[in-house]
């Protein structure tokens, strides 16, 4: 990450806690490492980006449904799914500073540090990550800490190479149930939201009367133990999912699997976000439940990094359920008269990093300085009106003069149809940059022209340019910009 970039995600990261979007959580005690709160306006932003995702996929398709399938699921759920066995990370300690780290970030980092040396370090990198993951594929630690050993790969904060063996460390966080301490029983937090759907296909294809292929959506908290949490939202303990599992007939989901990698994308660029900023990253090495996977990557001020992952999960998910709850989950094609175990096609983006993919984007710091006269500048949020926290601010010119009790007429009516923030206090300007700053795409500004002919001013944010209209065109103007 260049100096420049660096700059930008800091500043993203002050700008949003500056102006109610992300806190720290329980910032009074200091704080608690990758676990964030959503203030005012961030929650809001949170919940429109998932309302947009949620109409997309259910609202705009026939054959898909929604449900909200419960944090705490029986604990064999987890041994069928492989998270018991399987869901680690390779971890170190250095012995000196006491500081863990995931292996593979370890020797990425260094990696780094190789390839700034130029075309040669850019080899010894290469050779390195190879080394890397050919050791992770076997699970070979032993090797793995020789060739953190070998290559002198240091701690950054004792500068030290005295590290540990290496071991797994499994993600799953876990509580108990039950009213006894000594008769509870071990359950885990959900690390997906995924297996909340599989073990209620049958339940919705029942009640839904749904026939494949069809698909269930859900959003959630899941929960993940991340020992190297890091750059901002982009990976944090507890976090959002929006999932969606598309069931079809065998042998079908090579095309299903292309439908679903286009349509995806599709909706990030009808959020008005350059082709450009994104693009695809297929998975070279598979998971053991997948025939195909790729994940739909944008450039952050951090780089190219992960947002949404669609996979080909085939059968295994239905079929490890159906092997260790002993029920069948079935499907009866009526159009193939067959029974069998539906494949699945995953969706699955994380709504934490949506939500910092949409600021990335927003995020502008503009010259605004005409030439000859005084600096002038704003910081402002280009944010899609569609999810824009606030979608008007009404704000009349001085606090008396009948002006706030026009203002207040113009709230009541458009409230009901959309997000509205009133404010009478500091000169307009300033008011105009508070609404920039927290991506509000329409002021209206009542004057005393208002009481004259009922006209008010209306500000764009982007573009800043001001124009009047009739009080009674208010609602269906704004309607048709925010659609």
């Amino acid at each position: 990450m260049s100096i420049q970039d660096n700059n930008r995600f800091q500043a993203i990261i002050s700008h949003a806690k500056e102006y109610g979007f992300v806190f720290q959580s329980s910032e009074i005690y200091d704080g608690l490492s990758a676990v964030y709160d959503y203030g005012p306006y961030g929650s809001e932003l949170k919940k429109n980006i998932r309302d947009y995702w949620w109409k997309s996929m259910t609202q705009m398709h026939d054959n898909i449904v929604g449900i909200d399938a419960a944090i705490f699921m029986h604990p064999t759920t987890w041994k069928a799914s492989g998270h018991v066995d399987n869901f680690s990370d390779p971890m170190i300690d250095n012995k000196d500073s006491k500081k863990r780290y995931r292996v593979d970030h370890l020797i990425e980092a260094h990696a780094d540090k190789l390839k700034e040396k130029g075309a040669e370090g850019e080899g010894q990198a290469a050779a390195l990550l190879d080394a890397m993951d050919q050791l992770l594929a076997k699970e070979d630690f032993a090797g793995l800490k020789q060739l953190i050993d070998d290559n002198k790969i240091v701690c950054s904060v004792s500068e030290t190479c005295n590290w540990t063996d290496i071991r797994q460390f499994n993600l799953m966080f876990s509580t108990e149930i039950g009213s006894v301490a000594d008769d509870a029983s071990t359950i885990y937090l959900r690390p997906e939201t995924a297996q909340g759907i599989f073990v209620n296909f049958l339940n919705v294809q029942k009640t839904a009367r749904m026939k494949i292929p069809f698909g269930i959506a859900q959003t959630g908290k899941a929960f993940r133990n991340e020992i190297v949490a890091r750059q901002f939202i982009f990976r944090m303990r507890e976090f959002e999912q929006m999932e969606m599992q598309f069931f079809i007939r065998p042998g079908t989901q090579k095309e299903w699997y292309e439908y679903w990698k286009e349509t995806r994308l599709k909706w990030h660029l009808s959020l008005g976000i350059p082709a450009e900023k994104y693009r695809y990253h297929d998975h070279v090495k598979l998971a053991h439940y997948a025939d195909a996977a790729l994940d739909i990557e944008y450039e952050f001020p951090i780089g190219f990094k992960e947002v949404e992952g669609i996979h080909s999960r085939t059968d295994y998910d239905l079929g490890r359920h159906q092997q260790f709850s002993n029920k069948k989950l079935t499907y009866f094609d009526t159009e193939i008269n067959q029974h069998y175990v539906p494949y699945v096609i995953e969706t699955s983006i994380g709504l934490d990093r949506m939500f910092l993919l949409v600021l990335s984007h927003a995020y502008d710091e503009e010259d605004l300085t005409k030439e000859g006269g005084p600096k002038d500048s704003r910081v402002v949020l280009r944010i899609p009106p569609a999810i824009a926290p606030i979608k008007l601010a009404v704000l009349p010119l001085t606090k008396k003069d009948g002006l706030p009790e026009i203002a207040r007429q113009i709230m009541d009516d458009c409230r009901p149809h959309f997000r509205c923030f009133y404010e009478e206090k500091d000169a307009i300007g300033r008011r105009y940059r508070r609404q920039d700053a927290i991506g509000t795409p329409f002021c209206i500004t009542v004057d005393h022209q208002t009481k004259d002919d009922g006209t008010v001013t209306i500000r764009h944010r982007d573009s800043m340019l001001q124009e009047r209209i009739h009080i009674t065109e208010i609602r269906n103007k704004l309607a048709h910009e925010i659609n």
